[in-house]
């Protein structure tokens, strides 16, 4: 009985660790292209993402999940050593969250999914053995490196190039923008809508069909796109600002959509990656409790909200980092630009969801961004940026891997 309490005990804090690890590096890049544009202030980010990330964790976190991430690992060949599985999820929980830290604080953006998969084959590799690793999804997973940031940056890169063509190459710009911004909006709102039905909404017990999800985001969208409409006819140039900054009333006008991605990313991103978090913090529980290996553990409103709480004081604390790299070193953004940007990821995450192509949110949305610095020229990205940032990328599963292996070596010597 002592050693359920210090198990769980145990787990709820590392689970924390990695849920704060998930909000100073994710939830930054979810909020980045917002801050990096100008659209929303670095305060004003934390609160956008406290309210709309917490909600998604807390609401749509999923009354279910997986014990096991991804299907990584066959949990079956660990039904007769259960407290293998509970010194795994401790470590792998650990290691992510150590590794998270690091590349945080260096302000690489990496992605948390990564972080856990990687350690998860590290103590799946040494503490059952190398066969127990699905190593058909980690193929899959580093396919996605390649595919989700190419993907996204080849709709940013047009998306901007129409921007650029519709709008900002033309007499009156501002005239350009009242008539296409109300179409981007609708463009915007219909895919990060369809995120967060088909991302955010799936463990609610909205069990809608693809086809009721389309049109649901379609009606929607019209609104949102009447609406902002309604908003951008108000918005009055200004002749002084115009003068320093020619394209200031343009930019103002797109700054009213990058406020409305910023919201619905943050709570479809709450949703879907807190899972990183509460996924082997759920299955600690399970075995723990039951002492036996379940392919599915039911998750506590205490442990989805210790796993928001977490996200929220992470963003607060250390997001300023990865924000600086992606919203301000990579390329500058302005609200035309970020907007380009988080509409290409938000749609790849759609193709992603429809079609089951392995994807990171942080390298979609990376692509996104160079995808709109290449819209300007090759000398608009700063590429020693870049080359960092790639090479985190690379490390961070076998980091994820070496740390989760030390890590679990640590807790089959010292726990009960």
């Amino acid at each position: 009985m002592e050693a359920m309490y210090i198990y769980i005990g145990l787990a709820a804090v590392f689970g924390l660790f990695m849920a704060w690890g998930i909000g100073a590096n994710d939830v930054a890049n979810a909020m980045a292209a917002s801050v990096g544009s100008k659209a929303l202030t670095i305060k004003q980010a934390i609160v956008v993402a406290a309210i709309f990330e917490f909600l998604g964790a807390v609401l749509a976190g999923g009354e279910v999940t997986s014990t096991i991430r991804k299907g990584i690992v066959d949990s079956n060949l660990m039904s007769g050593e259960p407290e293998l599985l509970i010194y795994g999820m401790l470590a792998a929980l650990l290691a992510a969250g150590t590794w998270l830290l690091i590349a945080s604080k260096n302000g690489w953006p990496v992605s948390t999914t990564h972080s856990i998969v990687g350690a998860t084959v590290g103590f799946a590799a040494v503490g059952i053995g190398i066969d127990a690793v699905q190593w058909n999804t980690v193929g899959s997973i580093v396919m996605s490196w390649v595919i989700s940031p190419l993907t996204a940056g080849f709709i940013a890169y047009f998306l901007y190039q129409s921007v650029q063509w519709l709008i900002l190459r033309h007499e009156d710009p501002v005239a350009r923008a009242r008539r296409y911004v109300p179409v981007y909006i609708f463009l915007a709102a219909f895919t990060v809508t369809l995120v967060t039905i088909l991302k955010g909404l799936k463990h609610v017990g909205l069990d809608l069909s693809i086809e009721d999800s389309y049109l649901l985001a379609f009606v929607l969208a019209i609104v949102i796109a009447i609406i902002g409409a309604f908003f951008i006819q108000r918005i009055e140039p200004d002749r002084n600002a115009e003068k320093s900054q020619h394209f200031h009333t343009v930019e103002r006008i797109f700054g009213v959509l990058m406020i409305i991605t910023a919201c619905a990313m943050a709570f479809a991103h709450g949703s879907n990656d807190v899972a990183n978090a509460i996924g082997p913090l759920s299955a600690v529980i399970s075995v723990a409790q039951t002492g036996m290996v379940s392919a599915k553990s039911s998750v506590s409103i205490w442990v989805l909200v210790l796993g928001g709480v977490g996200i929220v004081v992470g963003l607060a604390t250390y997001g300023r980092h990865v924000i600086a790299t992606v919203g301000t070193k990579i390329t500058q953004l302005t609200p035309s630009r970020g907007f380009a940007a988080e509409v290409a990821a938000s749609t790849t995450i759609v193709i992603a969801s429809g079609t089951g192509m392995p994807i990171s949110t942080t390298h979609t949305l990376i692509g996104a961004v160079l995808g709109v610095g290449l819209a300007r020229g090759i000398d608009a990205i700063d590429l020693r940026v870049v080359s960092r940032v790639l090479v985190s990328w690379v490390v961070t599963i076998p980091a994820g891997a070496v740390l989760a292996i030390l890590f679990f070596f640590l807790f089959r010597a010292v726990l009960p």
